[in-house]
Order: structure tokens, then sequence, then C-alpha cells
């Protein structure tokens, strides 16, 4: 149906994701199932690392072995939610590098407004994973990867918790060389820009901002 998106149907990863969509899961539950998500999405996200083979010693012989080829890997939050998705894949790969990409929506025109941008240097090194739990109109999205683009990265992934036919369509269209990895494709978006059924504002809901 998309030509670019992995839907991780995780039993896990969908259990935590009902209740996160419930409208009476507290703040603190909601921010602990988002980071515990992330974390078990990384592993998908990361499947296809390149690999190296190195030398290394054990206690008993020296043996050639795996590692990660290259760069350190540059996870980069769209702010503000996506500093929610972006602790779990740090528990997951606590070397990797940061970056932080902040727009805001603008809830009359729907289109995002940037207000920081700050990124690892030899970012076209490196393989980066864009975070944001969102994929509504797509907008912000589109704008993060193309800033990522004009610094040099060619190498994007954008992780997401939930999109919406509209965002990935948007998305796909701006940037097809880029692959979207979801846990739940919802059915479509509410005239102000919501996604259906939703989980509400995840950084409203993250943060106790309602």
């Amino acid at each position: 149906m998309y030509k670019n998106v992995t839907l991780i149907e995780h039993p896990l990863i969908q259990h935590k994701l009902t209740i996160m969509r419930k409208k009476d899961t507290k703040t603190v539950h909601f921010r602990q199932i988002l980071k515990e998500i992330s974390f078990l999405m990384g592993y998908e996200v990361t499947r296809n690392l390149e690999l190296e083979q190195v030398e290394i010693e054990t206690p008993l012989e020296k043996m050639q072995s795996p590692k990660l080829k290259g760069k350190k890997l540059c996870l980069v939050s769209i702010l503000r939610a996506g500093n929610g998705f972006l602790d779990g894949l740090l528990d997951l790969i606590p070397s990797a590098k940061v970056g932080h990409i902040g727009l805001y929506r603008d809830h009359e025109t729907l289109k995002p407004v940037e207000y920081y941008f700050k990124i690892p240097d030899e970012i076209e090194k490196r393989t980066v994973i864009a975070v944001d739990p969102m994929l509504a109109t797509g907008n912000s999205a589109i704008i993060a990867i193309q800033k990522l683009k004009d610094r040099g990265a060619k190498h994007i992934e954008f992780m997401c918790l939930i999109a919406a036919p509209e965002g990935i369509k948007n998305f796909e269209t701006a940037h097809p060389d880029v692959t979207i990895h979801t846990a739940a494709i919802d059915r479509e978006l509410s005239d102000i820009g919501y996604i259906l059924p939703g989980i509400g504002d995840a950084g409203d809901r993250m943060y106790g901002t309602i």
C-alpha cells in the first residue's frame, strides 16, 4: 500500500500502544510507556545497520568479530514530543550522538515553525534516525528531514509511533528515499490536523500540559 513504510507490529508494542491510547492513562505512565516502545522499536529500526569484522581477543584466543561500521549513529529529536521517543533509543544505543530540531505547529495554518536546530558534526558520515511520535500532516517531519539533508545527511530513517495516511503520502512524496518506521497507521486526520483515533497531543500528554 505504501512504498517505503515499515509497520512494526510486535505484540508487546501493540499492547503498550493500547495503554497509551486510553484517555485516562496518567502522564507518568504515558511517558514511561512511550520510552519502552521506542526501545523496542529501536531493534527493528537498526536491523540493517552495516557491520564490519574486527580482530579481538577473548580470554582464550583471538578471533574476527562484527562491530558497527563507520561513525556513531546520530539520533535527532523533533522537539518537543520527540524527546520522549529519544529516551528509549538512548537506553538502547547510549553511545549515539544526539541532535535536536525545534518545530511547533501553528494551530491556525497547521504549518511548522522552526525555533531551534543543532546537530552533531560530520552528519554526512552518520546514519541518522529522526524521531517524532506523531506523523500527522507530515509537515514538521518533512521540513526536519530536509534540513538534515541540507546539512549533508545521506542515510536517514524516520521513526514514529503513529502515522496518518495523509502524513505518509505527503512524506513519501517529499522524501521517497527515507523509510518511515511506525507502530500504527491510523484512519485519518481530523479537520484540525489530529490523528484519529490517535492518542491526542503526544507532547501535552507526555508533559502534563493539556
